[in-house]
């Protein structure tokens, strides 16, 4: 019998240490490296510290991944001679893969144990980073990188898990913050290293570079992290359900990235009756892949989700729209739109530990909802934007959209671990990252559409700008009462229940 931590199941042997003498010290030391003898404090601080360092790396590698590929999508096309829509698929397949496959492997996690699918993630997550990195054509590097979506996954969908398995729900808060400040970080430093590797060293650094990262994981896993959390041992995996979730999920998302041609709406309206046939599914089984009683009957659990949902549908296409605003209007480099555009995660990465913190002693409903508030004031302030908007002025904005992220992200995932049985906190992990997914892909989707209903599918030249921007402030318009109704949707989903 394995030894957990904090939240995790703790072998119940009488305690021996005060029967032993002195001499008999290196025989209890021993006693506790087999798990026969209950951990001591110094063991537990030591895992703690050890899976939050495990967790932290392993949540920085993926984001830092997802936004420094953008930078050098450039030289990459170049030399396989790509044109934009495959292009494109260097993205969107990793992204399509993770979201696919973290619900399944949420699942696994709980069954089979959460840092095993962890330290498979980390492996997976290495080993394609190298394969990509020499990678001979553009279809070779599609496919690590749909390898490199499946060990992210794995690795998103049990991170949170782990810290949540280890640490007390009054930590909870305080680890979750620290987690989501590396998540923000891997954003942030992804454009600046990105670029720098790119131009140095070429676009295959960035894939490379994961590689030694992802070995410390591996290590410090083997050597440092003890013990296993599997909240659901000896139950059955629902493949079928599985299986119906992940074609459902695949039409949506690849639907959305469609958008706004009549090919999305061929994949997005079957991909709803998908949605319709996997919950009857998991309604009539015993081991559901997805237990629908934490929808049917966890209200803090399915309108924290909701509101995450909320969350990133009106804020993910941001960065891109500001991106095309600072280039195209305002006439800058690229360099210097990314220094610009920093200030939004560094402020992020500065308040998410402070507001998980302060999510252990208030109520997370009300921190996460001021959050979403003050990300809806942020949003309303971008629909003023004009050409001669000054710099000062708009890294006003981006901080100030940042705080609100800040506050609203880290106490809003503390609720959704908070809610949920210990048996169900890997697959409630995968569905925090699965939201996440979910709206940064409905994000862009409808930024493209608001876009082309004002401009059509045509380059951004300067008799379009005045259209653009139209454009732009509408989507941040659409944004801002999208994430004003997640306000609503945060204030009612109800108190958290501590341990």
């Amino acid at each position: 019998m394995k030894i957990g931590v904090g939240s995790g199941i703790l072998v119940c042997i009488p305690q021996r240490s005060a029967l032993l003498s002195r001499k008999f010290e290196p025989l209890k030391n021993e006693l506790h490296q087999k798990d026969l003898l209950p951990p001591t404090k110094s063991i537990l601080m030591d895992t703690k510290r050890s899976a939050l360092l495990v967790a932290t790396v392993g949540s920085f590698l993926t984001p830092f991944m997802s936004s420094s590929i953008n930078i050098a999508l450039p030289s990459l096309g170049k030399e396989f001679a790509m044109d934009a829509v495959l292009l494109s698929w260097v993205n969107t397949s990793y992204l399509l893969s993770a979201a696919v496959f973290l619900v399944p492997f949420g699942r696994i996690a709980d069954i089979y144990g959460r840092k095993k699918v962890f330290t498979y993630g980390i492996i997976i997550y290495t080993v394609s980073s190298l394969l990509s990195g020499v990678s001979p054509s553009a279809y070779f590097l599609l496919f690590f990188r749909i390898l490199q979506g499946m060990g992210g996954s794995m690795i998103f969908g049990t991170a949170v898990a782990i810290l949540t398995s280890v640490f007390s729900a009054h930590e909870r808060g305080k680890v979750i913050g620290i987690n989501v400040a590396a998540i923000y970080s891997g954003l942030s430093l992804g454009p600046f290293l990105g670029g720098f590797l790119t131009q140095q060293l070429g676009w295959r650094s960035i894939f490379l570079i994961n590689v030694p990262f992802g070995l410390i994981v591996i290590a410090l896993i083997a050597l440092k992290l003890p013990g296993e959390w599997a909240g659901s041992p000896g139950e059955k995996f629902d493949i079928p359900g599985s299986l119906i979730y992940s074609i459902t999920l695949i039409a949506i998302i690849y639907g959305i990235s469609l958008l706004p041609s009549r090919t999305a709406l061929v994949l997005i309206l079957p991909g709803i009756l998908g949605i319709l046939m996997f919950v009857t599914w998991e309604t009539k089984i015993d081991t559901p892949v997805v237990n629908m009683n934490l929808f049917s009957k966890n209200r803090v659990f399915t309108f924290s989700s909701l509101t995450a949902l909320i969350n990133y549908s009106a804020t993910f296409a941001v960065t891109f729209l500001m991106s095309l605003y600072l280039q195209y209007l305002q006439g800058f480099t690229p360099q210097t739109t990314g220094i610009i555009l920093v200030c939004q995660p560094v402020v992020m990465v500065l308040f998410s530990p402070f507001a998980g913190r302060l999510s252990d002693r208030i109520e997370p409903r009300i921190i996460a909802s001021f959050g979403m508030a003050l990300t809806t004031f942020a949003l309303f302030t971008f629909t003023l934007l004009d050409e001669t908007t000054s710099i000062p002025a708009i890294i006003i904005r981006l901080a100030l959209l940042g705080t609100g992220l800040a506050f609203f992200s880290s106490p809003n995932t503390n609720a959704i671990m908070s809610s949920v049985e210990k048996k169900m906190y890997g697959i409630a992990s995968a569905m925090v990252a699965t939201m996440r997914s979910i709206g940064q892909m409905i994000s862009m989707g409808t930024a493209m559409v608001v876009i082309a209903s004002y401009m059509g599918r045509v380059d951004i030249t300067p008799e379009y700008y005045p259209l653009f921007l139209e454009s732009a402030q509408t989507a941040f318009l659409v944004f801002a009462g999208l994430c004003c109704c997640g306000v609503f949707v945060s204030l009612v989903r109800g108190s958290v229940r501590r341990e």
